[in-house]
């Protein structure tokens, strides 16, 4: 994905004059956090904390998930599934950057590079469309009671998830394409991983296909989920304050309020990233926002629901305690 802002600063770049001057590039060099040199061990430590909570927050939220019956829905369906995309995407960032804090290797070949964008887009975007998904999946229990078990069967959720992967992927594969076919003279990535913007900065020349085709992506990944949430939110609040008992009110409230933190939160470091205006960007800001959505935000997802569900709650208890008796 790239911003939106950025298009234009694309845009305006002019092909070199000389490009027979340009080699053939077959290996980047990460800057990485270098700008911050004398802190990188406190960053080390601090990102090194993060990525075990995250894994092992995520791990206990699928465990969970399967081994409580009380949890075999949709709705908790669809949340193993983000978990389970989550878990992976932070695998494809933080080890190698927590490499590079320790002073191992920041190089990595053309190969390499295309690989980890290919799977950082596929399983972002696969977040993204997920949280749709869940979106509609809250929007039809709540205004669609009735129908609820009908619309969402098995079979329903099953390729509703499929669909979300096979599309995230899809599109991952096609925006990777399109940016490591093009030439590179220039090998410093001023950033800690393979992202399109950073890589796309070092091409010698950027055709206008590659333009739209980022433009139209980053509208499709970001924008058109947001709409559709925010869409499904109008219509689900709509039909809770027509819910006569205060009681049923804060309990339809409840089932998709931790849902709903995770989408603001989520969308919100994205939109803050993705679509700043280029002006209020140096090298610097964009590495430490770039945290938000690749260390912070896998971390969101367990914290959540298991802070403010009280489902999960009570089946992390029933596990706990069976432990404590055998």
């Amino acid at each position: 994905m790239i911003s939106v802002s950025s298009f234009q600063e694309i845009s305006d770049r002019r092909p070199p004059m000389k490009r027979a001057n340009c080699t053939e590039v077959r290996e980047f060099v990460f800057q990485g956090f270098s700008n911050f040199q004398e802190h990188q061990l406190t960053l080390f430590i601090i990102f090194f904390v993060l990525y075990i909570l995250t894994l092992t927050g995520n791990v206990i939220i699928v465990t969970i998930i399967r081994i409580d019956h009380h949890l075999h829905t949709p709705m908790y369906f669809f949340l193993s599934v983000l978990s389970t995309s989550e878990t992976f995407y932070s695998l494809v960032i933080i080890p190698r950057m927590l490499g590079s804090l320790v002073g191992l290797s920041q190089t990595i070949s053309l190969e390499c590079c295309g690989t980890q964008l290919f799977f950082f887009l596929g399983f972002g975007i696969t977040n993204c469309f997920l949280l749709a998904v869940m979106g509609y999946d809250r929007y039809v229990a709540i205004c669609n009671p009735l129908r609820y078990s009908i619309i969402m069967n098995w079979k329903v959720c099953v390729i509703l998830a499929s669909s979300v992967c096979a599309t995230g992927f899809l599109l991952s594969l096609v925006q990777a394409l399109a940016i490591f076919r093009l030439p590179f003279c220039n090998t410093l990535i001023k950033h800690f991983f393979c992202d399109v913007r950073p890589i796309l900065d070092l091409a010698c020349t950027v055709p206008v296909v590659n333009q739209v085709l980022t433009l139209v992506l980053t509208l499709m990944v970001l924008t058109a989920p947001a709409i559709f949430l925010f869409v499904s939110y109008a219509l689900i609040i709509s039909t809770i304050l027509k819910i006569a008992s205060s009681d049923g009110w804060k309990k339809t409230f409840a089932t998709c309020s931790s849902h709903l933190t995770v989408v603001v939160i989520h969308y919100g470091c994205a939109s803050i990233v993705y679509f700043k205006p280029k002006s209020e960007n140096s090298k610097d800001q964009d590495q430490l926002l770039s945290v938000t959505y690749t260390v912070i935000t896998p971390l969101l997802n367990p914290v959540v629901y298991s802070l403010r569900n009280k489902e999960v709650q009570d089946a992390l208890r029933k596990v706990l305690c069976r432990k404590s008796l055998s």
